[in-house]
């Protein structure tokens, strides 16, 4: 197929060249070689920590690409502008949460205008939140930001009394977390500090100490230790250590104070330890052994727990209750069965009832159980597409839950849900202070032919004066990968593309869990493939139903989604007019053979163990859109990057882009954004995020011809 692309970046300066230096390496009687693996600092785990420790060469190369870039969009800067003030805009700039009631007190979060960073507070049970006298200040997150160049908070976790309150920060984007515990009277931090926590802790019912994940060298959460507070971290005692590096670790709490749950998982293997926190000196009890490929989770119910698993053939999930006394898998009975179908994606318990948020025909669902009666209802919604999120309730002995509902038209909504009345109270509306009329969009779900005769779901958001004929830019989303299912809820950032004439468009393409466990598991190792044929399917699909055309369509996708990306433009570069891939996982063969890295050995359930095994191998080299770049017609391709990444590290976009010029240098351009001062999920601010949100858009819109 000819390519027809806007000739839309002209004039441009030379890009940089890399050394090429050549690094050989052998596997299962394979041979490659890597001309650009010398971009992996050998000091990577202490440079996360400091990047000033960064190689001098390595550093000048990401400055040069950062220049190149700039000068390839610094036509674009007015443009920019306008996007962010039309984000910003849409954006209520002092808005707060309403707070969830706990106890004597209900706690929320608040901005100020102007405000970067969220405040914490708390009100008197039942006072009015939006009086903001009853509120007292907690945490001030643009206080304790002021000064540094990158700043995210991990929350703030108050013990049982509300006397104290655990909060933690990373401020260079590396996710090793700082925990402080602050006197929530005063407002003073004690001396304790604890460093290289995965972020949070969890009280003990007392108030006098709690629990918290070391991240080790390899940035791996393989410790969960218990601090008094007044101690040294130097003299926290080690409860529980993981030895398999191929495992994730958190610790959590229960409502009921009752608890402290040790969690340790894979992508398909799922173990829990509790410790009761009647004795917590006491060793943590193994639940049920792990079985690999069996997932289990846990949530209290007074005498009994309510158990989620997958267990006996539940691909998409049961629920079972065991007796707290005796909560091995031998006591194990089905309370929820197993439906084919209906995926049951989490539960939570409260004193007279169950609750799950499941996902059925491709839509999430709210259940609720009467425990005494058994009786079960769902919430139920009018609109064809939407998104849920289910945040339960801080107290155990209630009957109002809490739940938020949007659709890719509707801002979202608030509302609390009294289980047993079926009453429900609208909270809050986002605001859309710049102004919002759902009548003007249209959202619509489409059904896209696989190449195997699967149909691959696509949202879509489109004004409705947007010509249907071909000729309307689209941003296509994807991501596709862990599970993980990318809802169809309202973005006021999108809105942005829309009112420009674009189609707004999310593949709900396999690897994820939109369509059941199946789903997920039809994408992922040897059917990794999937997802990316599923990709340029929706593609296709839109093409032909004249939603667009190729010569107008930018994907984007994040993270695994960056892989999607590199993947695509290896599979079908005639078919996209740009790729935004953002913090893209692109160099997965060399990656999956270095078990060095935070994620490696947790994620070879994911994609394979190409160290153990040579079908693996095989399998990913076939993909890896780092292994296959070559002398395609590949379109313009924006790469994002963060320095202190520790999940997709800085050197697979910059040997990507890298290895794209050396193999197409006649196509591209090929444009590396790398943010010197973050990490995976790049800057904290939420405006200076819209800020890199602004940057991508820009680049959809310039490379669409739109400016």
């Amino acid at each position: 197929m000819a390519v027809s692309r806007k000739p839309v970046f002209q004039n441009l300066p030379s890009p940089p060249l890399a050394d090429r230096k050549p690094v050989s390496d052998t596997r299962h009687g394979i041979a490659r070689t890597d001309d650009y693996a010398w971009m992996r600092a050998e000091n990577w785990q202490a440079m996360f920590k400091d990047p000033s420790l960064l190689d001098p060469e390595l550093r000048r190369h990401l400055e040069a690409e950062n220049a190149y870039m700039e000068a390839a969009m610094a036509d674009t800067a007015a443009l920019q502008k306008t996007l962010f003030a039309e984000m910003k805009g849409r954006i209520k700039e002092d808005d707060s949460s309403v707070p969830m009631k706990d106890g004597a007190f209900a706690y929320g979060t608040a901005y100020v205008t102007g405000g970067e960073q969220p405040r914490y507070f708390r009100i008197p049970r039942d006072a009015d939140h939006k009086d903001e006298a009853s509120r007292k200040l907690l945490l001030d997150g643009d206080k304790e930001a002021s000064g540094k160049d990158y700043f995210r908070l991990a929350g703030l976790d108050h013990t049982t009394d509300h006397r104290f309150g655990i909060w933690g920060y990373d401020d260079k984007g590396s996710e090793y977390f700082t925990l402080r515990i602050r006197d929530l009277e005063s407002g003073e931090d004690l001396p304790d500090v604890i460093e290289n926590t995965g972020g949070g802790g969890v009280w003990a019912p007392d108030g006098k100490s709690f629990f918290y994940t070391l991240q080790d060298e390899n940035h791996r959460p393989s410790k969960v230790f218990h601090h008094i507070v007044g101690q040294p971290q130097s003299q926290d005692r080690l409860v529980y250590e993981e030895k398999d590096p191929g495992f994730f670790m958190g610790v959590g709490g229960s409502l009921l104070d009752d608890f402290i749950y040790i969690d340790v998982h894979d992508h398909e293997t799922s173990e829990y330890r509790l410790l009761s926190t009647k004795d917590l000196m006491a060793e943590p009890v193994l639940v049920a052994e792990r079985v690999e490929g069996i997932e289990y989770s846990m949530t209290e119910g007074g005498d009994v727990f309510y158990i989620l698993t997958n267990d006996g053939g539940a691909k998409d999930f049961k629920i079972m209750e065991a007796p707290v006394e005796a909560p091995g898998k031998a006591n194990w009975r089905e309370v929820v069965a197993h439906e084919p179908g209906r995926l049951i994606i989490s539960h939570m318990a409260f004193a007279r009832h169950l609750v799950w948020l499941q996902r059925k025909d491709g839509l999430p669902q709210i259940v609720i159980r009467d425990r005494q009666s058994g009786e079960e209802h769902a919430i139920s919604f009018a609109e064809e597409a939407y998104s849920l999120g289910l945040q339960g309730a801080a107290e155990y002995d209630t009957d109002v839950i809490r739940f938020s509902y949007s659709s890719m038209t509707t801002p979202s909504q608030l509302f609390d849900y009294n289980m047993s009345t079926r009453e429900r109270v609208l909270l809050k509306t986002q605001e859309v202070p710049s102004g919002h009329n759902p009548d003007d969009y249209v959202t619509r779900r489409v059904m896209a032919p696989a190449h195997d005769g699967e149909l691959v779901p696509v949202s879509l958001l489109y004004r409705k004066d947007t010509p249907l004929d071909g000729s309307a830019p689209c941003l296509l989303y994807g991501y596709g990968a862990y599970g993980i299912t990318i809802p169809a809820s309202f973005s006021t950032n999108a809105l942005s593309l829309a009112d420009r004439g674009f189609v707004y468009a999310i593949a709900h393409i396999r690897g994820g869990k939109d369509k059941g466990f199946a789903w997920y598991e039809d994408g992922k190792m040897k059917k990794k493939e999937n997802t990316f044929k599923d990709f340029i399917a929706a593609a296709d699909h839109l093409v032909e139903q004249k939603f667009t055309s190729y010569a107008n369509i930018i994907a984007e996708g994040g993270s695994a989604g960056g892989m999607l990306m590199g993947s695509i433009a290896n599979m079908a570069p005639e078919k996209f007019a740009g790729v935004i891939a953002a913090v893209p996982f692109v160099d997965v063969l060399n990656t999956m053979l270095d078990d060095t890295l935070p994620l490696t050995p947790p994620e070879w359930p994911e994609w394979g163990n190409p160290l153990e095994s040579e079908e693996e191998y095989r399998w990913i080299a076939a993909y890896s859109p780092y292994d296959n770049v070559g002398a395609r017609p590949y379109p313009p391709i924006l790469a994002l990057s963060g320095l202190t990444d520790p999940r997709v590290t800085y050197w697979e976009p910059t040997k990507w882009i890298a290895k794209l010029r050396e193999k197409a240098p006649d196509a591209g351009p090929y444009l590396l954004k790398t943010n010197m001062a973050a990490g995976h999920g790049g800057k904290s601010g939420r405006f200076q995020r819209l800020e890199e949100i602004a940057f991508e858009y820009a680049f959809a819109i310039k490379v669409a011809g739109k400016t």
